[in-house]
């Protein structure tokens, strides 16, 4: 249960995480904006990035001059303190999200950002590509017993396996998504197989998938692959300021996806294989029947140079029954080209399809 109510894995629809991040422009009504076009395009939850920045970048990072087309001030620090909301807007924005009716949460990038997150009672942890290897962060918030969603960019499968074996004794409630960290992500640095690695390594838990790249079409596939969680980055303007937009969906691609994703799961139906009632119509006009390719006298033993297949009226043996129908013999006269039916056959004994 990833949320209240709200189930992942086995046959349960994906869950659909639109990244907000920080593409709000550190701004709060952008911010409040964004989560209600998440809502409005059917994603499941609206997710940020919570920092306390003097636990995640040590002094001179903060203090790095940025220079980038993407600053929002001079140094990193300025740039990353513009964009970071405070508890209370943190308060305000979750409390805005449960009243328009979508799950809110956030990635804590670090360990005080995940204290926080869980005074604030979001209902999962998002843990970003960046900390899945911090071994020391992955206990601490897989003992604050809140299901768990971690990304898996920048890291090796054997890295993967020692995050399992840390967080499973502790906390059996988490999932792993494949992810890239490259923003945009070329489609030859996705990797989609690795899904079916996950599903192959780690059965007991849902795995997922977060997309940076352009475009619904790699997500959906990934949906058909068996993703139970997908995230993707969202943005109101992909020609905002700031180095995620690009790889980020804007409302009418977010809708598109939830809308494909959801039919895809429709389309994936049954393993089972046959006749559907919506075929029948198809079947009746154009399915076809075994015919007799010459005309055949009463009495005689049925040989394959006497049949044929054609859309027979009426209705006879199915096609498949041709070689069964060999060696059979007829107990009265069948012109040519007339359809070979049950009641022309000798001691015919009707096989019933399993």
């Amino acid at each position: 249960e990833l949320c209240p109510g709200r189930r992942v894995g086995g046959d349960q629809p994906c869950f659909i995480i639109a990244e907000i991040g920080q593409n709000h422009q550190g701004d709060l009504d952008i911010a409040k904006r964004m989560i209600r076009m998440a809502k409005d395009c059917g994603a499941d939850c609206a997710k940020f990035q919570k920092s306390e920045l003097e636990y995640k970048f040590n002094k001179k990072a903060l203090e790095r001059p940025y220079t980038s087309k993407h600053s929002w001030g001079k140094t990193y620090g300025e740039h990353k303190r513009h964009l970071e909301f405070s508890h209370d807007q943190y308060r305000e924005l979750k409390k805005y999200a449960e009243e328009i009716g979508i799950f809110f949460t956030a990635s804590g990038m670090d360990e005080m950002a995940v204290e926080f997150l869980h005074e604030l009672d979001v209902p999962f942890f998002k843990v970003g590509s960046g900390d899945t290897n911090n071994f020391p962060y992955l206990e601490k918030t897989a003992k604050k017993g809140r299901p768990m969603v971690i990304s898996s960019g920048m890291q090796s499968m054997n890295t993967m396996h020692q995050v399992y074996q840390i967080v499973k004794p502790i906390n059996p409630n988490f999932c792993f998504l494949q992810c890239t960290s490259a923003y945009p992500l070329q489609p030859e640095d996705v990797n989609l197989r690795v899904i079916s690695a996950y599903q192959s390594a780690f059965p007991d838990i849902p795995i997922g998938y977060s997309g940076h790249e352009t475009g619904i079409a790699i997500s959906v596939a990934a949906v058909a692959m068996g993703a139970k969680v997908l995230e993707r980055h969202v943005t109101l303007d992909k020609t905002w300021k700031g180095s995620d937009h690009q790889a980020s969906l804007e409302p009418n691609e977010l809708a598109e996806l939830v809308k494909a994703i959801r039919t895809v799961e429709k389309a994936m139906g049954s393993p089972i294989k046959q006749l559907l009632p919506c075929e029948m119509a198809c079947n009746e006009k154009l399915g076809k029947s075994v015919v007799a390719k010459v005309a055949i006298p009463e009495g005689a033993i049925l040989t394959l140079d006497m049949l044929t297949v054609k859309v027979g009226e009426p209705k006879g043996f199915p096609p498949e029954s041709i070689f069964d129908l060999v060696g059979q013999k007829v107990k009265k006269n069948i012109e040519e080209d007339e359809t070979i039916t049950e009641q022309v056959v000798e001691n015919h004994v009707k096989k019933v399809k399993c």
